[in-house]
């Protein structure tokens, strides 16, 4: 007890120790520029230029948008099947890839934690 209580009382020091004193600098340049691995190096001319050529997970542009995806039902995009040797869904895979059917020794030691193995 006493060994806390003398912690307590001891003054506290900051394990990180600063060198110099706090300065703020008197004039910072916030100018854009373009980012040091750009592989271009200049910077759009605007945002909605920028966003027109820009592509994340497809084009980021309004007028991809108005024209398909999105607007109309997707049976109006055309059949989707897969390609040769690709698949949807596990179901469709020969069954050697099929999920396997719990045993009652697995249920069993899942519903018990574990407990069922060793007792």
């Amino acid at each position: 007890m006493r060994a806390t209580f003398a912690l307590r009382n001891a003054a506290r020091t900051p394990l990180i120790r600063f060198l110099g004193r706090r300065s703020v600098p008197q004039s910072v340049d916030h100018s854009p520029r373009p980012h040091p691995a750009s592989p271009s190096g200049i910077l759009p001319d605007s945002f909605a230029a920028y966003r027109s050529k820009a592509q994340q997970h497809g084009p980021l542009g309004r007028a991809s948008f108005s024209q398909g995806i999105g607007r109309n039902a997707g049976a109006s995009l055309g059949p989707v099947q897969p390609k040769q040797g690709e698949f949807f869904d596990r179901a469709e895979l020969p069954t050697r890839f099929h999920r396997l059917p719990w045993t009652e020794a697995e249920i069993e030691a899942i519903e018990t934690g574990g407990a069922s193995l060793f007792a």
